[in-house]
């Protein structure tokens, strides 16, 4: 069995006030050990300038912030997907949207950089979304292997292309670090959500930001844990917290095996996988 949690903040421009709700948040919840954690999408630092952001990837608070996500990883004996945090570059102007992944020892095992950025018109309070103005899309696919459990990395908008996690191969579990808007995550969220836990017959971990930040931006929440057979195991609607479900990633196997698409799949993608 593999304790699967997500947790969903409404996290503000103040990386010392989202560290202290994270902290104090799981200090009251009973996690079982090896369990693999998920946070959202800027989970550090969110409804501030991306010029602030820049910063932070400049100084040395990103490293604070990988300090105390290592001391909770030990301190919990969890594996930690810490949803993204800005990291420097060798571009002044943009800085990478990165998923650290943490080991339940307290060692960072890969960094994702977020590969699809969001460059779009949404209809909402803020309208236009340009990650690519001030973020460095990444170019390789990442899988984890935890105690023998593959798990696929992926953030936000990357849930809408599907050769992004063909490319992953077999995996047992996705982790989706995400801040999907108001209205796109109420158009689109769950059916993304299950699609992809269906066609990669994984689970899926997806934490989400909720609410209205302090830029404006609002972020739908919705937080879920996907079985490989589409099934919503676990769900928050739009207030903070945590959720965690005890799987059984065997569970994974023998639907592979009763229905093999795998074997089936005629068209494949060609990225580059690191683990």
């Amino acid at each position: 069995m593999v304790n699967l949690v997500a947790v969903q903040m409404t996290s503000a421009p103040d990386v010392e006030e989202n560290l202290a709700w994270l902290e104090q948040t799981l200090s009251q919840t009973k996690l079982l050990p090896e369990s693999i954690l998920v946070l959202p999408e800027c989970f550090s630092f969110f409804g501030g300038r991306d010029k602030a952001q820049l910063a932070l990837a400049e100084s040395e608070v990103g490293e604070k912030v990988a300090d105390k996500l290592k001391q909770l990883a030990q301190q919990y004996h969890c594996h930690i997907f810490a949803g993204t945090v800005p990291v420097k570059t060798q571009d002044p102007q943009r800085f990478s949207a990165t998923c650290r992944c943490i080991d339940s020892k307290g060692e960072q095992v890969a960094l994702y950089q977020k590969i699809h950025l969001f460059d779009v018109s949404v209809d909402d309070n803020t309208g236009s979304y340009r990650e690519s103005a001030s973020t460095l899309a990444g170019e390789n696919v990442v899988v984890v292997t935890i105690d023998g459990v593959r798990v696929g990395v992926a953030v936000c908008y990357d849930v809408r292309f599907p050769g992004l996690f063909d490319a992953m191969g077999d995996i047992d579990v996705l982790v989706l670090p995400s801040a999907f808007t108001q209205k796109t995550g109420a158009a689109h969220w769950e059916m993304l959500i299950r699609a992809r836990a269906i066609e990669k017959q994984c689970f899926v971990v997806a934490a989400n930001q909720v609410g209205v930040h302090k830029n404006g931006r609002q972020t739908y929440g919705h937080s879920m844990i996907v079985s490989p057979w589409g099934d919503i195991l676990s769900h928050i609607t739009t207030q903070v917290g945590i959720i965690q479900v005890p799987v059984d990633i065997a569970k994974c196997e023998e639907i592979k095996q009763a229905m093999p698409v795998n074997q089936h799949r005629k068209f494949r993608s060609h990225f580059v996988q690191s683990s």
